[in-house]
């Protein structure tokens, strides 16, 4: 295991060094594995011969314009866009959206990218711990809730870690928990019961799960053993590898639950369409975008991408510091792909990211582009000044009227509560105007946007609303920031 988990670290080292050849090569791997498809065909991949090709002869495209080619796909085609069998779809969550996505899975794409981020989480972690004791118990999945749905005889669905827990290599299924049967139930709040009572007698080493459900499942645990803290409960509890949300709203409330300060956090940035990132260094919260996991990258500018500018660049024309769309090409068959998430680059030896939202979550009704790397970061100051704690957040604009000029609409959930409500209110947005430009520029004299307006919302209020929807668990995410209103307005009904 050892041999391994250091040769592995060798192969880190060595796309990190030559990143260009390692992402080129991708590029030529992937374009040659589906020369022989419908769109290896239709886009002529024998006459690509370089990246220019590649850009010119491919259109970037949205799952609304991909959609028909997929549900071809699901309803039995193959080689349409990958030529390896199809028979598994990740349903995405839908963090906005009502209307679910199917992601195709490849063989490859679990093999060569999810499995292979799975993998590389452990040898890092053991390469920043050598003295690790994570092999000597259980790693504990807080996976999502949808079970695995046929479509027919021979094709699947159901979401991404449904599909990778079901697909397991059994040297990993004998190290997990859960039992598969619990960790695929329907019904969340009884599945997260049983995986407590499951769990509170085994030596739980590592816990993988998004923050934000993990700490219900904290909670549950505590409720039932009637101990102070999860140490208590599972003494060699060692690493929590989280994704999905921003972990800062919640660190304090972790740090609260796991006072031991060997406790070690590894954050990851994995989604249907692949893994794509692994907090690398322990004591570096940014991202390593992972070079060699069958994954072609490109980014677009965001000032370019809201004016309709659809000009993408490989990673080697990055700069730092800069809102970027990302694009991805897979080895799931998706090509030239506008997967939603923005991203920053933090550093560019080696290519280290900060997720700062997606193209679809923030505000800008009235020029301000806020999105939620602002929101997340104003929050965590506002939280700092008044000895707060977060649980949940959503925001939309409040638009203008005859009467009124146009505002922020906040609604925010505590675990802890601030000891001054409107220092609090102040902090957010003096914060925001520091770190967002067009807001400060908006909200000066109150010309453009008003002062926010903040709703302190009651204990459980986020988790009653994704119970309505049916949205309880797993990867299952509050959206935070809104263009229009149609969540905010749910929620303040509810919590009316």
């Amino acid at each position: 295991m050892s041999w391994l988990m250091k040769k592995r670290i060798h192969q880190i080292e060595l796309f990190i060094k030559y990143p260009k050849e390692v992402q080129q090569e991708v590029l030529k791997k992937l374009v040659n594995t589906a020369i022989d498809t419908d769109y290896g065909k239709k886009f002529h991949f024998d006459a690509i011969a370089s990246y220019e090709d590649f850009r010119k002869q491919i259109p970037i495209r949205t799952y609304e314009e991909i959609e028909s080619d997929i549900l071809a796909v699901k309803d039995g085609q193959q080689n349409v866009f990958w030529p390896s069998e199809i028979k598994w779809f990740a349903k995405s969550s839908g963090t906005t959206s009502a209307k679910s996505k199917f992601i195709p899975v490849s063989k490859e794409s679990l093999i060569d990218c999810h499995y292979k981020g799975g993998k590389d989480m452990l040898s890092i972690h053991c390469n920043n711990f050598p003295q690790t004791k994570i092999f000597k118990g259980k790693g504990l999945m807080l996976g999502g809730s949808r079970q695995i749905n046929q479509i027919n005889a021979e094709s699947y669905y159901g979401d991404l870690s449904a599909i990778l827990i079901a697909n397991l290599p059994f040297w990993v299924s004998i190290r997990r928990t859960p039992d598969i049967h619990t960790m695929l139930m329907e019904e969340w709040e009884e599945k997260l019961d049983r995986i407590a009572h499951q769990t509170i007698h085994q030596n739980i080493t590592n816990i993988s799960g998004v923050p934000s459900w993990t700490l219900v499942l904290f909670k549950k645990v505590l409720e039932i053993t009637g101990k102070q803290n999860i140490h208590e409960v599972w003494p060699n509890l060692e690493l929590f590898i989280h994704g999905a949300v921003c972990f800062e709203p919640y660190k304090q409330q972790f740090q609260e639950l796991l006072p031991d300060p060997k406790m070690r956090y590894l954050e990851t940035y994995n989604a249907s369409e692949g893994f794509f990132g692994i907090q690398y260094k322990n004591d570096f919260d940014d991202l390593l975008l992972m070079l060699d996991y069958g994954i072609f990258y490109e980014f677009i500018d965001m000032n370019d991408f809201n004016a309709g500018n659809m000009n993408a660049i490989p990673i080697w024309e990055v700069q730092e510091g800069v809102n970027y769309a990302m694009i991805i090409t897979t080895n799931g068959g998706l090509w030239r792909y506008l997967i939603g998430d923005t991203i920053k680059f933090t550093s560019i030896e080696p290519y280290t990211i900060k997720i700062t939202g997606r193209t679809k979550h923030f505000m800008n009704a009235f020029g301000e582009e806020v999105i939620v790397q602002n929101a997340d970061q104003a929050l965590m100051k506002a939280c700092e000044a008044t000895n707060a704690s977060i649980s949940e957040y959503t925001a939309a604009p409040k638009y203008m009227d005859n009467q009124s000029t146009g505002s922020h609409e906040w609604i925010i959930e505590f675990a802890i509560s601030p000891d001054n409500e409107q220092l609090f209110k102040e902090t957010l947005d003096e914060e925001l105007k520091k770190l967002n430009s067009d807001y400060e520029a908006k909200r000066y004299k109150d010309m453009v946007l008003l002062f926010p307006s903040i709703h302190f919302a009651p204990k459980g209020t986020f988790y009653q609303w994704m119970k309505n929807r049916g949205k309880l668990g797993g990867q299952n995410k509050i959206p935070k920031l809104s263009n229009d209103r149609k969540y905010l307005d749910e929620i303040l009904q509810l919590i009316s």
